[in-house]
């Protein structure tokens, strides 16, 4: 069964905990589009960053909330403003992160957004920028 919300999955040849440290530095793979500037912390639970991107058009504050070495990782959004929507909060108690599983050499990862789903007024543009975001992480990681 698929999920309503969105999900970006693809494998890596690196050792796992290679692939865990890269994903935990949000620095290393949320940058490089839109101009992003990513100010805080995010290695132990409760520490928290500001993202912001496209001159502004986007701000959030998340807070790491799960850590299960090279397994997950999930950040939840405490705090967001997306000025091109109607609803520039809808990022607001969503969450994101990343579930590995290493198997035979391949580590296969899922990165999932939970609350972006079809029916929200951002999924369109938000879910592309993921997806280019991930592609760009998931090049760097083969």
């Amino acid at each position: 069964m698929s999920s309503p919300h969105f999900q970006f999955s693809f494998t890596s040849t690196l050792a796992v905990q290679d692939v865990f440290s890269h994903l935990l530095d949000v620095k290393a793979w949320w940058t490089g589009l839109f101009g992003e500037e990513i100010k805080g912390h995010s290695e132990n639970v409760g520490d928290e960053f500001a993202f912001t991107a496209g001159d502004g058009i986007h701000s959030s504050t998340q807070r790491l909330v799960e850590l299960i070495p090279n397994q997950k990782i999930s950040w939840l959004v405490t705090e967001s403003n997306l000025s091109f929507l109607t609803h520039t909060n809808e990022w607001t108690d969503t969450q994101f992160g990343f579930d590995l599983e290493g198997k035979n050499g391949v580590v296969y990862i899922v990165f999932t957004h939970q609350g972006l789903i079809p029916d929200i007024e951002c999924y369109a543009q938000c879910s592309s920028a993921w997806t280019q975001y991930l592609h760009k992480l998931a090049n760097h990681l083969k």
